[in-house]
């Protein structure tokens, strides 16, 4: 597919809202050209604005007139756009010409701009949002208030990656390392980055930073032993003012990675949430995503974690999964609830490109994406009988169906820094391999990332240079 872009800059828009109703295809942009080359879609920025499309023997352009600001002239673009590409593929999206992982930040920002019905209208029509995802993404907004309402002008959370797997799963493309392949680099790995947590430690200090969250995500911290897992959160306890921090989570995510001693190391050092993410609960389904681990297995370490006195427990699902079936999937959901965790994320699969389905050959369908809207729909419609809420929300592009993922809690159990790291309501500090800091400012708002090196074994060899690049977060504040 060749999307040909004349007179705007507008084009990654329009490439990501392309991509939607052509998932598996090639996008190539051109933004100089003689020529156009079927199939295209052609869109253009002049006297007026004009999109033309032309696909096998469908062959369509609009116009309409040009407006005096360039966020006009990119929604009226996606909006004729999308109306072709409905008309030629039969399909409309859940979430219109919506293509951004933050819709419920888009629409509390319309909020505050205008009156809410007004937002309300824009949300819904010049975006082509359905009433569903609407009314979702509004109770969403509504329940994060009181979350983000808690955010000072000097908090921050704190993000700790541990970026090691005991395999890696079908649909992942985030940066880790399976144990047999990095085994001897755990070690160093875990000392330097006790390292790093006491100089960030002291940089957020010497800055009077308020911590309200702490977070361990990777990968699966709980592949550390016991032994390690205690020198890393220990460092944390030890070095940063814990009296504000208000939530503490650490992601258990492997069920074959769950034993009595890490949880108790868990439990010794004030981590009050985990999440045991299962993603299924069909044997079938997780030998073909790569899991290394039985059903049995989720069920068993849950209520372990519950023996060793944990009381908000996460549970991560996945909708779209290859071979789940609607009724698998319920099956799923209904045995995770019977298990009455306080807090449910549904996710939906998200065909990355650096993933083992990808580079096999999976695509999305039709099919597939019919199927896994009948599982959202069902996981809300239980979900919410049973009392859950919808607390926090994001989208990816290459979702199965264009859906969503959110996160469902019993009221009183959410997720503080789910909610702050996807609203960017405060500065995150990142320790860890891959890790992003985030610095915030308000009035206006501004956002300057660091990064660290994405790899365990550059993370190690490059130390030096991280330190370095913290040195920033002073000059931020300063």
């Amino acid at each position: 597919m060749n999307l040909y872009v004349k007179n705007h800059t507008f084009h990654f828009e329009l490439e990501n809202l392309t991509r939607l109703f052509f998932p598996n295809e090639k996008i190539t942009v051109y933004k100089e050209f003689e020529t156009l080359v079927p199939p295209y879609v052609y869109t253009e920025v002049s006297d007026i604005i004009k999109v033309a499309v032309n696909i096998s023997d469908f062959s369509k352009s609009s116009t309409c007139r040009k407006a005096d600001n360039d966020d006009d002239n990119e929604l009226y673009s996606a909006q004729l756009l999308y109306s072709i590409l409905c008309e030629f593929t039969g399909i409309t999206q859940p979430w219109g010409i919506l293509t951004g992982v933050r819709p419920v930040k888009l629409l509390r920002r319309l909020t505050d701009e205008m009156d809410e019905s007004a937002a309300n209208d824009k949300f819904k029509n010049d975006f082509y949002v359905s009433d569903k995802k609407f009314a979702l993404a509004r109770q969403t907004e509504a329940n994060e208030k009181k979350i983000l309402d808690l955010s000072q002008s000097n908090s921050f959370s704190l993000y700790v990656g541990i970026p090691f797997c005991p395999s890696r799963c079908s649909y992942c493309s985030f940066v880790m390392a399976s144990i047999e392949r990095a085994e001897k680099l755990i070690e160093p790995y875990v000392n330097l980055l006790c390292e790093e947590i006491k100089h960030t430690a002291q940089i957020a200090a010497k800055l009077g930073l308020r911590l309200e969250t702490v977070y361990f995500g990777g990968g699966t911290p709980t592949t550390l032993s016991a032994e390690q897992l205690d020198k890393v959160l220990s460092c944390v306890n030890e070095n940063f003012n814990m009296n504000t921090c208000r939530e503490f989570t650490v992601e258990a995510g492997r069920p074959d990675t769950i034993n009595a001693e890490r949880l108790c190391a868990l439990k010794e050092n004030k981590v009050d949430r985990i999440s045991i993410n299962p993603q299924t609960t069909s044997d079938d389904v997780l030998i073909k995503i790569g899991r290394k681990h039985t059903a049995q297995q989720f069920f068993d370490a849950f209520s372990l974690a519950r023996k060793c006195g944990f009381d908000n427990i996460n549970t991560d699902l996945i909708a779209g999964l290859p071979t789940d079936t609607f009724l698998s999937f319920k099956q799923s959901l209904d045995s995770i609830l019977s298990m009455n965790p306080e807090c449910i994320t549904v996710h939906t699969l998200c065909m990355k490109r650096a993933s083992t389905l990808t580079t096999q050959g999976v695509t999305l369908d039709k099919q597939g994406a019919a199927e896994a809207v009948q599982m959202l729909d069902y996981a809300q419609r239980i979900l919410q009988a049973r009392q859950y809420i919808p607390y926090y929300m994001y989208r990816q592009s290459r979702m199965v169906g264009n859906l969503e993922n959110v996160g469902w809690s019993l009221k009183g159990y959410e997720s503080l820094y789910n909610v702050y790291v996807m609203d960017e309501t405060h500065t995150i500090l990142a320790c860890g391999s891959g890790g992003v800091t985030k610095l915030k400012r308000q009035n206006p708002e501004y956002l300057q990332r660091i990064f660290n090196y994405k790899y365990p074994y550059e993370y190690v060899d490059h130390f030096d240079e991280i330190i370095k690049r913290k040195s920033a977060i002073t000059d931020f504040y300063g």
